[in-house]
C-alpha cells in the first residue's frame, strides 16, 4: 500500500500535486492507497488501472468531491465525515463515508454505489440518472438528508434509513423530490410533504428483495451491522416514485380560438389598440408568410482568391470549368484578366490569392501560381470585329502591355511605344534571367503581338513625340512605369550605384563594374536581385541593409543567403564614403561599392507643362476617377503609385475597360469590386483534409477547391431540402441554376446550412414584414 501524507514539515501538498502523484502511481501499477489528506479535493477519480485491477483508497480528512467522476473498479473508504459533492458524477465506483456527508451527496451520479454512515446535506441525490445500458446508481444514507433532496432525480435508487432522526419532521427535509421524473426513493420515518406528481406507496416484493439484498452490504461497509434487525422491519418503510406518463392526468389545453375571439381583443386590455383579423397562420408556412426566404446568390460574392488578387482573376471560375472538363476554356479564362499568367502569376507574383485561399485553412492553398503556368503558351485568336479606333500606349512594361492586350481584344488598333530595344519593361530589362524564364516571357510577348498589337521600340518619347502620338490616336495611355532610381540626400550620395541601371546593364549582356565588398541599400525583391546579381558578377561579400525587416519574398532571401550574403536591419543610412557606409547610430560596414535599390520614380518630362496635370509629391500622377490626366489621355501602373507587377496589371486592366467606354462614346463608370464571401457562409466540413502527398496536379485542383461564392453543382441543396422545394435548371450553354419554389419552401435554411460554397443564403422575409407593417398601419 502506498501511503501519501499531505503535510510534511508544516507544508501542505496542493490538490493538483496530490492528484498528479496518485495518477503517476497508478500508471506505475500501484492499486492500494492510504491518503492522509488535509482537505484536498477530488480524491479517487476519475482513474483506471492499466491492467484493469481494482483501485482502493483509504482516505482521512478528505475535502470536497471525494470520488467525483469515479469509475468502475474503484473503491473508496472515507474515515469520518466529508464535505460537499461526495460521489459527484459517480460512474461506477463504490464510495463509503463512515460519517456524515455534506450537501449534494451523489449529485448527478449515474452508476456505482455510495454508502453514507451518517447524515447527508441539502440536495442530496439531486439529478441522479440511469442509463439502461448500465447498472443503476445506488445511494444509501443511514440517517436523514437535508432539504430539496432528490430534486430532478431521473433514475437510480436511493435509501434513507432514518436512524436517529426522530427529532426531524421529515427524514427527507423540505420540498423533497421536486421535479423528479424517474427512480425510486425508499425511506423510513416521517416526511412532511411531496409534490402532487409523486406517489407515496407501500413496498412490494421487488422492493423488499432489493432492500434485503443491499442492506447487509451497506451496514457492513459503514461498520453498523448491529442495526440489521432494526432496519429490516419492512412495514416501517415506504417509497416515493413519480407518476408514469399513463398515470398523469391529461391536461386540458385552452381553446385558443375562443380565447382570441372572446378575451384577447373584445373586452380585453388591448381592445382599444389591437386590430385582429383572426386569421390563423400555421407554425410552418410557405410563400409570403415564411419568416425567412432563401436566395441562390451564385457569383454574387467574390471568392477570397479573386478578392485578394490585385488583377482580380476569378480562379474559382477557372476551377469550375476544369470541374466540368472544359480545360481549354479554363486555361483561356485567365487571359481575360492578364496576358502574363506564366511570367507573373506563375513565376514572379507573391500570389496574395493563395494567402487568402480558404483551402489553406483546411490543409494547403490551391496551387494557383502553378495553374497560371499552364496558360503560358495558350493561344487566342485575334479579334475579328474591329472598331477602327486607334490607341497609343507609351510604355512597354506590364501595365502598358496589359492595357494593350485588353484594348486589342476589344477590337481597337493599339500601338505600344518604348525607348528600349526590346519590349517587356522590367520583365525583360531588370528582373534577372535566373528568376524570369525567357522562353515563357517571349511566348507571352509574342501572344500580345499575334493579336495585332504593334510594338515600336527604340522610341524615345519627348514632348514633341508625345504630341504626335496624341494627334494620331483616339486615346493615349501613359504607362512608362518607374525607371528613375530613388534615394535620399545622404552625405556621399554621389558615390551610389543605381540598382535599376546595374540590373539593366546585366540583362543587356554587359559586365557592369562590381566591387569586392558590396552593400545594397534596400531589402525588397529588387534589392535581393541586385545583391545576388552582384555575386554573379564577381563580388566576394554582399550585405543588404534596410531600415525595417526586409520585405523580400522568403525564397529570395534564402537565395541570397545561399550565396553567403548577409542582411542587416534596422540600419538607417547616414553617409556613404569611399571606405563604406555609416548608419545614423555610427555603425560602419566596409564596402568599395554601395548600390541603392529602394524603388523607382516615373520619368514624365515628355508631358506638357499643363496645370491640370496633378501630381503626388511632384512625382506620381493623380488621375481623375475615370483615370484621365488630360482629355483622352489616361494613366495606369507605377506612374500613379509604385506597386507589384500584379498591381500594375490589375490597374491597367481596369483602366483599359474605362478607355474602351471612352472610345465607344459611353459614360465612363469605374468597375466596382464585389464583396468577399462571408467566411461563415462556407461549410468547410464538406471537404476532407488532404496530406501533402495527395495534392493533385494544378489541373485537378478543382477536386480541392472550395469554390467560394460560386456553385460547384454538388447538388447538396437539391438532395437535402426536406420539402423538395429546390429545382436544378440546366441552360442551353451548359450552365445551370437552382431555384427554390416559394409554394413548397418553408424557409428552414437547410439549403444555406449545407451549401459548401456559400451560394445559398437565408434572410428575413421582407414581403412578410411588409405585409405585417401594412396590416399594422391599418
Amino acid at each position: 500500500m502506498l501511503r501519501i501524507d499531505t503535510i510534511k514539515n508544516h507544508d501542505r501538498m496542493s490538490t493538483q500535486d496530490l492528484l498528479l502523484t496518485i495518477e503517476e502511481a497508478v500508471k506505475a501499477g500501484e492499486t492500494d492507497f492510504d491518503i492522509v489528506a488535509s482537505g484536498q479535493h477530488d480524491i479517487g477519480g476519475p482513474l483506471w488501472h492499466p491492467e484493469g485491477k481494482t483501485l482502493k483508497f483509504h482516505v482521512t480528512n478528505a475535502g470536497q468531491r471525494v470520488g467525483s467522476m469515479c469509475l468502475p473498479n474503484t473503491e473508496i473508504i472515507v474515515e469520518g465525515s466529508t464535505s460537499a459533492d461526495v460521489g459527484w458524477l459517480n460512474a461506477g465506483g463504490i464510495i463509503t463515508v463512515k460519517g456524515d456527508a455534506g450537501d449534494t451527496a451523489g449529485h448527478c451520479s449515474s452508476g456505482g454505489k455510495i454508502y453514507i454512515g451518517g447524515r447527508a446535506g441539502t440536495r442530496t441525490g439531486s439529478l441522479m440518472k440511469h442509463d439502461p445500458l448500465y447498472e443503476e446508481p445506488e445511494l444509501w444514507v443511514l440517517k436523514n438528508v437535508g432539504s430539496f433532496s432528490f430534486e430532478f432525480m431521473g433514475g437510480g435508487r436511493a435509501v434513507v434509513c432514518g436512524v436517529d432522526s426522530e427529532e426531524f419532521s421529515s427524514v427527507l427535509g423540505e420540498r423533497a423530490c421536486v421535479g423528479m421524473v424517474g427512480g425510486i426513493v425508499y425511506f423510513r420515518g416521517n416526511i412532511s410533504d411531496y409534490p402532487e406528481d409523486i406517489l407515496c406507496l407501500e413496498l412490494n416484493e421487488n422492493d423488499i428483495s432489493f432492500l434485503k439484498g443491499g442492506m447487509n452490504h451497506f451496514l457492513n461497509a459503514i461498520e453498523k451491522s448491529e442495526l440489521i434487525a432494526e432496519l429490516s422491519d419492512w412495514k416501517e418503510w415506504k417509497k416515493l416514485r413519480p407518476l408514469t406518463f399513463e398515470e398523469k392526468k391529461p391536461q386540458v389545453l385552452p381553446d385558443l380560438a375562443s380565447f382570441r375571439k372572446n378575451d384577447w381583443v373584445k373586452g380585453g386590455i388591448f381592445s382599444d389598440v389591437a386590430n385582429d383579423d383572426f386569421a390563423v397562420l400555421n407554425t410552418v408556412n410557405h410563400g409570403i408568410y415564411r419568416l425567412r426566404v432563401p436566395s441562390w446568390d451564385n457569383a454574387k460574392f467574390s471568392a477570397p482568391c479573386q478578392f485578394f488578387c490585385p488583377t482580380g482573376i476569378p480562379t474559382q471560375q477557372r476551377l469550375s470549368l476544369l470541374r466540368q472538363g472544359k480545360i481549354d476554356e479554363a486555361l483561356k479564362l485567365v487571359l481575360k484578366y492578364t496576358p502574363f499568367p506564366g511570367s507573373v502569376c506563375g513565376t514572379l507574383c507573391p500570389n496574395p490569392c493563395m494567402e487568402g485561399c480558404t483551402r489553406g485553412s483546411i490543409d494547403e492553398s490551391i496551387k494557383i501560381g502553378e495553374l497560371g503556368l499552364k496558360s503560358a503558351y495558350v493561344e487566342v485568336e485575334a479579334p475579328k470585329d474591329l472598331t477602327g479606333k486607334k490607341v497609343g500606349i507609351i510604355g512597354g512594361g506590364v501595365a502598358g502591355l496589359s492595357a494593350a492586350w485588353q484594348l486589342a481584344r476589344l477590337g481597337h488598333s493599339v500601338t505600344v511605344y518604348d525607348d528600349a530595344s526590346e519590349i517587356g519593361g522590367k520583365l525583360a530589362q531588370v528582373i534577372p534571367h535566373s528568376r524570369m524564364p525567357q522562353e515563357i516571357l517571349k511566348a507571352e510577348l509574342n501572344r500580345i503581338k499575334n493579336i495585332g498589337v504593334q510594338f515600336v521600340t527604340n522610341c524615345k518619347v519627348d514632348n514633341e513625340k508625345f504630341n504626335q502620338i496624341c494627334s494620331k490616336s483616339d486615346a493615349v495611355l501613359i504607362a512608362t512605369g518607374g525607371h528613375k532610381a530613388r534615394y535620399f540626400a545622404w552625405e556621399g550620395a554621389e558615390k551610389l550605384t543605381f540598382g535599376i541601371e546595374f540590373l539593366k546593364a546585366i540583362n543587356r549582356g554587359e559586365k557592369p563594374h562590381v566591387g569586392k565588398n558590396v552593400v545594397v541599400i534596400g531589402g525588397g525583391n529588387s534589392g535581393m536581385d541586385v545583391a545576388t546579381s552582384a555575386y554573379e558578377q564577381g563580388a566576394e561579400n554582399v550585405v543588404v541593409v534596410d531600415v525595417v525587416k526586409p520585405a523580400a519574398f522568403e525564397k529570395e532571401i534564402r537565395r541570397l543567403e545561399a550565396f553567403g550574403g548577409k542582411i542587416v536591419w534596422p540600419f538607417m543610412t547616414k553617409k556613404i564614403t569611399d571606405e563604406g557606409i555609416f548608419s545614423n547610430d555610427d555603425r560602419f560596414i566596409a564596402a568599395d561599392q554601395v548600390i541603392v535599390s529602394i524603388g523607382e520614380a516615373p520619368i514624365l518630362e515628355y508631358l506638357p507643362n499643363d496645370p491640370s496635370i496633378k501630381k503626388f509629391r511632384d512625382t506620381w500622377l493623380i488621375p481623375s476617377p475615370e483615370k484621365q490626366i488630360l482629355p483622352k489621355v489616361f494613366a495606369a501602373g507605377d506612374v500613379i503609385k509604385p506597386g507589384r507587377l500584379t498591381d500594375a496589371i490589375g490597374d491597367a486592366r481596369l483602366t483599359a475597360l474605362m478607355m474602351n467606354q471612352f472610345l465607344r462614346g459611353e459614360k465612363i463608370t469605374p468597375s466596382l469590386q464585389k464583396r468577399i464571401v462571408p467566411p461563415e457562409n462556407l461549410s468547410k466540413k464538406f471537404f476532407e483534409k488532404c496530406h501533402h502527398c495527395d495534392l493533385p496536379d494544378p489541373l485537378n485542383e478543382h477536386l480541392r477547391c472550395v469554390s467560394c461564392g460560386t456553385c460547384r453543382d454538388c447538388k447538396m441543396c437539391l438532395n437535402s431540402c426536406p420539402e423538395k422545394a429546390i429545382t436544378r435548371i440546366e441552360n442551353e450553354d451548359g450552365s445551370w441554376e437552382y431555384i427554390s419554389d416559394e409554394k413548397k419552401c418553408i424557409g428552414c435554411g437547410v439549403c444555406a446550412g449545407v451549401c459548401p460554397c456559400g451560394v445559398w443564403n437565408i434572410q428575413d422575409n421582407n414581403e412578410e414584414i411588409k405585409m405585417y407593417k401594412i396590416y399594422e398601419a391599418s
